[in-house]
């Protein structure tokens, strides 16, 4: 069964009309994403915050630096918003990345990579690269030990956790300790997974609302192979840093990143699995107002700490 806080804020948005992601045009969907969020992201840690602009493959990219109050030189943290590469910001997810530089000790970064469907394909890969790249050099700026860095998002920020651990290993870049990917894209289709065909409609990301992010963010049609947009499209996922893998089980994207898990496993890193299974897409967003949520950001951030400190 649903969690029960979930089901309410559910039953609420049901009376309230609100729409499926896939019937809204990228800008509608982002100023209702803007307006979700504000209703339901964590209050604020009591960390210190400072925007910034770093370069960029086509310009300055926006990130938003948290740094926790606890002295000496703490470990470094990229984070990735979802949004299905169309959606969400810095200021969607400013509470619940301030909470996670809190509980976990580590200089965060998160990360304003350019959205689709303006910029396609592969412009978030390459912005987040380059901020994982920027941080790493800079990371005594900061304050932070580029020697301890991990990665972590959601959703698409998953994804693009995944991509990053990757591509860190395949260009030669920064070397990593550690990647959580929380309820992440990991598939180029969905027709393979029973989650798609029992939790595509219903429950907050509907099958539909995948389709209009990846046509968005791929392009109408789009053929899919390469494993900077679909991770599990990697041949060989080896050399790669430990993982935590957070999955929901009314989510269409539950069994993909099961499998992303697996394989993982299977190419010798070690993985742990926390499956949350009354819980919906998004949940890590909605720890303002759900129990379970604000549990899964101190899980997260814990795993974090372990991994780095």
């Amino acid at each position: 069964m649903l969690d029960l806080q979930l089901q309410a804020l559910m039953e609420q948005a049901a009376e309230d009309g609100v729409p499926d992601v896939a019937d809204l045009s990228p800008e509608e969907a982002r100023a209702f994403y803007r307006e979700f969020a504000g209703a339901t992201d964590a209050p604020v840690a009591d960390v210190e915050i400072e925007d910034r602009r770093i370069p960029g493959p086509e310009g300055e990219i926006p990130v938003r630096v948290y740094r926790p109050r606890e002295a000496g030189l703490r470990p470094l943290l990229l984070f990735y918003h979802g949004g299905g590469w169309v959606i969400g910001g810095l200021d969607e997810y400013h509470g619940v990345v301030s909470n996670l530089a809190a509980q976990s000790g580590c200089v965060t970064v998160s990360v304003d990579y350019r959205l689709a469907p303006e910029h396609r394909f592969p412009a978030a890969v390459e912005d987040s690269y380059a901020a994982l790249e920027w941080a790493a050099a800079h990371a005594g700026e900061l304050g932070a030990d580029p020697a301890r860095i991990a990665l972590a998002g959601d959703s698409a920020g998953g994804n693009l956790t995944a991509v990053m651990a990757l591509l860190a290993r395949d260009r030669n870049g920064p070397t990593l300790s550690f990647q959580a990917m929380i309820y992440p894209a990991t598939a180029a289709g969905s027709s393979q997974y029973d989650s798609y065909r029992k939790y595509g409609e219903g429950y907050i990301l509907t099958a539909r609302g995948m389709d209009y992010f990846w046509k968005h963010y791929m392009g109408e049609g789009a053929e899919i192979t390469d494993y900077r947009a679909a991770p599990l499209l990697a041949e060989d996922l080896g050399g790669l840093p430990a993982a935590l893998v957070m999955v929901a089980g009314f989510d269409p994207l539950h069994d993909e990143g099961l499998e992303y898990a697996q394989r993982l496993t299977e190419a010798g890193t070690h993985v742990m699995v926390t499956d949350y299974p009354t819980l919906s897409h998004g949940f890590i967003t909605m720890s303002g107002v759900l129990d379970a949520g604000k549990l899964a950001v101190e899980q997260v951030a814990a795993a974090i700490r372990r991994a780095v400190q």
